[in-house]
C-alpha cells in the first residue's frame, strides 16, 4: 500500500534501514506538495526503495513510521497491533482480580507512535501525541472494544494537551465509545479513584506501579514523606506496608483531596495519615531534620524538552539535596525522573552532586526504570523515560 510519497536524502535511510521509527525534517529531500498535516506518507530512499509507511506532521520530527514495509494502515492494521499489546500485558500477568490497571499502549514500544491507551478496569483511556493518532482515534476506540477478554466497555479519549498545538487541531475529551461506568481501578489489591476527565495524563500514574511496591516493603515502622503525592499512589502503598505514619504533600488543592478520598477508600479514617496543600520546597525548607526516616521524590517533568535540561539539573540537585538535608541518619530515599529530557547519567550525577552538597554518605540499594506495560523498542532508546534511585543515607 502506497501513499502520499517523501523521498529522503541520500544516507538519511540509515536509521529508518535500523528499524528507528522517526523521520527528521532535515532528512526529507521533497514530498508531494499536497500532504497535509495528519495524512498517512510512504516514505523512499533516495534510490527508489519504499522503507515505510507512517503519519506525517509539521515539526522536527516529520514522519513516525508504523510499518518498515507496505502494510495498510487500516482497522485491520490496528486491530492487529493492539491484539500483540494486549497479548504482552496477558503475558506479564497484568490482568488479575487483584490489578484491572496497566497501560496497554506505550507509543514506540509498542510499535504505535504516537499512541497511548491506558486501561482502568472497563474503561480505556486514549491519548494521541500525533496528527496522525487523532485522526485514527476511532478506529482505534472501536478495535479497542473487540479486543477478545478485556472486557473493554468504554473508550474516553482525552488529548486536548498531548497534541502539537501548531496542528490547530481543537481536540475534544470526550467518550468515543459507550459512558462513564466507574472511576476506581484496582492496582496490585488497592483501590484509586482515577480522574481521566480533569487529571494529568490519562489520570493516573500507571507507570510506578512497580515502583510502589517496592515502597511498601520499605515503609514497616517508618515516618514517611510523599512529595508530589498527586493521587496518593505511593502513600497507599506505605500505609499498607505498615508505616509509622505518611504524610503526603501537594500543592494541588485537588489532588489533595483525591490522595484523602484514595486513603479513606483503603483504610478508612486513619490518623497515620496526613495530606497537606503546599510548595514542595518550602515544605521541606519548614521541616525539622529527622522527622522522615523514608522519602519519595516523585517530581513532575522538570525538562519537557532539551532547551530547558540545563535549569532541570539545577533543579533535581536543588530538590534531592534539600531531601538529603532534612532526612533520618538510616533513612530511605526514593527518588525519580520522569523527563525523557534527561538521561540516566545525567540524573544519577545530579543526584550525587546533590548527596555532596548535604555531605551524606549515601549508597545505592536499586535502580529503577519503567515496568514492562511501558516496553522499550530496543530500536528507539528514546523511549526509556522514568529514572530512578533507592538510596540509603546514614
Amino acid at each position: 500500500m502506497t501513499y502520499k510519497q517523501i523521498t529522503l536524502h541520500r544516507g538519511k535511510e540509515e536509521s529508518i534501514e535500523r528499524f528507528h521509527p522517526w523521520v527528521f525534517s532535515g532528512a526529507i529531500a521533497r514530498k508531494d506538495n499536497t500532504i497535509e498535516e495528519g495524512d498517512c506518507v510512504s516514505v523512499y530512499a533516495h534510490d527508489g526503495r519504499l522503507l515505510g509507511n507512517g503519519h506525517y506532521q509539521v515539526g522536527s520530527i516529520a514522519v513516525r513510521l508504523l510499518t518498515f514495509d507496505d502494510t495498510a494502515l487500516d482497522a485491520a492494521f490496528f486491530a492487529s497491533r493492539l491484539r500483540e499489546a494486549w497479548r504482552l500485558r496477558v503475558a506479564a500477568g497484568l490482568l488479575r482480580p487483584d490489578n484491572n490497571a496497566f497501560r496497554l499502549v506505550h507509543g514506540e514500544g509498542d510499535f504505535l507512535p504516537g499512541l497511548v491507551v491506558d486501561i482502568y478496569g472497563p474503561t480505556a483511556v486514549v491519548q494521541a501525541h500525533s496528527p496522525g493518532m487523532h485522526f485514527m482515534r476511532q478506529v482505534v476506540a472501536d478495535e479497542l472494544v473487540k479486543l477478545e477478554g478485556a472486557g473493554i466497555t468504554s473508550v474516553f479519549y482525552k488529548s486536548e494537551t498531548t497534541l502539537p498545538f501548531k496542528a490547530h487541531l481543537d481536540p475534544v475529551n470526550k467518550y468515543l465509545v459507550g459512558s462513564f461506568a466507574t472511576d476506581v481501578a484496582i492496582e496490585n489489591g488497592l483501590q484509586f479513584h482515577v480522574d481521566w476527565l480533569r487529571g494529568q495524563k490519562t489520570g493516573f500514574f500507571v507507570d510506578q506501579r512497580d515502583n510502589r511496591s517496592l515502597v511498601e516493603k520499605y515503609s514497616k515502622g517508618r515516618s514517611v514523606l510523599n512529595m508530589f503525592c498527586y493521587t496518593g499512589g505511593f502513600s497507599v502503598y506505605a500505609l499498607r506496608g505498615g508505616a509509622e505514619q505518611v504524610h503526603s504533600v501537594d500543592s494541588s488543592t485537588k489532588a489533595v483531596v483525591l490522595t484523602r478520598q484514595n486513603v479513606e477508600m483503603n483504610f478508612g479514617e486513619t490518623e497515620r495519615h496526613q495530606a497537606f496543600d503546599e510548595d514542595a520546597f518550602k515544605f521541606l525548607d519548614n521541616i525539622e531534620r529527622g522527622v522522615y526516616d523514608l522519602i519519595i521524590l516523585d517530581q513532575p517533568a522538570f525538562a519537557k524538552h532539551k532547551k530547558a535540561l540545563r535549569n532541570a539539573l539545577v533543579g533535581y540537585r536543588r530538590l534531592n539535596a534539600k531531601a538529603f538535608e532534612k532526612i533520618a541518619p538510616g533513612g530511605i530515599l526514593f527518588t525519580f525522573s520522569c523527563s525523557q529530557a534527561v538521561n540516566r547519567e545525567q540524573f544519577r550525577l545530579a543526584v550525587f552532586s546533590a548527596a555532596a552538597q548535604a555531605r551524606r554518605r549515601v549508597r545505592i540499594l536499586h535502580q529503577l526504570t519503567q515496568p514492562v506495560d511501558h516496553p522499550i523498542n530496543i530500536y528507539h532508546p528514546e523511549g526509556e523515560y522514568l529514572k530512578g534511585l533507592v538510596l540509603y543515607v546514614e
